[in-house]
């Protein structure tokens, strides 16, 4: 797995608001967050490496969890988001015929 590369620019912590939209994304070296109205989806892995990199992005990281446990403490939450149901079947058109 190739090693990520720090930037230059310092990312903006608040450039992501949690459960804001449906299309944010926050990428911090290969582990992606991202935004939806009801949940947020983690994909991906990351290495903290003990350098300045690694601190760059733990603080990063952190900023992220601490925006997402602060937009979850600001509202009233039920038990459980339902799933949403899949969509149902449709037909089409075969286009080898």
């Amino acid at each position: 797995m190739p090693e990520d590369k720090p930037s230059r620019r310092k990312p903006k912590a608040d450039a992501f608001e949690p459960f804001a939209d449906d299309a944010a994304v926050r990428n911090i070296g290969a582990l992606s967050f991202e935004n939806g109205t009801d949940r947020i989806a983690l994909h991906g892995s990351l290495d903290l490496t003990k350098d300045k990199a690694g601190l760059a992005q733990a603080r990063l990281l952190q900023a992220t969890l601490d925006a997402i446990v602060k937009a979850l403490e600001a509202g009233d939450l039920p038990e459980t988001v339902a799933d949403a149901p899949d969509a149902a079947p449709r037909s089409v058109a075969n286009p080898f015929a």
